[in-house]
């Protein structure tokens, strides 16, 4: 494909990047990333996306816009409260960028219709903010083959990894299964700073990026732990577990999904 004279000035930073360059450009302007949550995390990951010419973005989330929202999720603003996320979401995005293809799902991930949300898409951001879904996005992801970025924000912490399909170990790998219902703190419970979803959310869209261009070394097999007290990152290394339930050996799926060991209900199905 060729660089209109505006997309070349558009994407001029992007393409002084030696590493990146026209070619990098254009295979951004040909990919497609599935943002799952118009959140915290997912606000920073579209908007960056949607900047750095990522020519096709899904957004997938079922909620509506609430006051107490915008303090970290930039994608919406007062004059959104009341709307679905997913509808002010795409407005804002096409507002910074009008070359955009921009899908939307007024949905949440759930087991019957996580396969058909990702399967078009290139790349796939976890903004979600329970524990629940970020498992079950993990196993779809394993099952289809498709790379995924993973983080989650409360107080003043953040943490990111990313899932290569045949590379590296996912999700699971690190946190073997959920914990029961209510076992986990919520930032509605103990609060968040923006920023810090602001941050983590970047890194999102560059790990995107990165996986979709080739580009340095995405986060395999490594959590991103970031202390924004101690504005500080440290990194914890974790290796791939042949027992794993998603790409483990004897991996198990939902049956819906046609997973390998038909009639059983696996760990994933949430």
């Amino acid at each position: 494909m060729a660089l209109t004279g505006l997309s070349l000035e558009r994407y001029s930073r992007n393409i002084l990047l030696r590493e990146l360059g026209v070619a990098g450009q254009k295979k951004l302007l040909t990919s497609r990333v599935l943002v799952l949550g118009a959140g915290g995390l997912g606000s920073p990951a579209a908007l960056y996306l949607a900047a750095a010419g990522v020519g096709a973005l899904g957004l997938a989330d079922g909620d509506k816009v609430e006051l107490s929202n915008l303090q970290r999720q930039l994608l919406h603003g007062v004059g959104d409260i009341g709307r679905l996320k997913v509808e002010s979401g795409r407005e804002s995005l096409l507002a910074l960028n009008p070359e955009l293809e921009v899908k939307v799902y007024p949905e949440r991930a759930r087991a019957d219709n996580i396969l058909n949300l990702i399967a078009g898409y290139d790349f796939v951001i976890d903004g979600t903010d329970n524990l629940a879904s970020k498992f079950l996005i993990n196993d779809a992801c394993v099952f289809l083959g498709k790379p995924l970025a993973h983080a989650g924000v409360i107080r003043f912490q953040g943490q990111l990894t990313t899932y290569l399909p045949g590379q590296g170990p996912c999700y699971r790998c690190l946190f073997e299964a959920p914990p029961p219902p209510g076992g986990e703190p919520t930032c509605g419970q103990e609060g968040v700073l923006g920023a810090v979803a602001g941050v983590i959310g970047s890194l999102m869209a560059l790990e995107a990026i990165k996986a979709l261009t080739g580009l340095g070394s995405p986060l395999s097999g490594r959590l991103l732990v970031f202390d924004g007290l101690g504005l500080g990152f440290r990194e914890v290394n974790f290796p791939r577990r042949a027992d794993c339930a998603a790409c483990g050996s004897e991996p198990v799926f939902p049956s819906s999904w046609g997973g390998l060991r038909a009639g059983q209900v696996g760990p994933s199905e949430v």
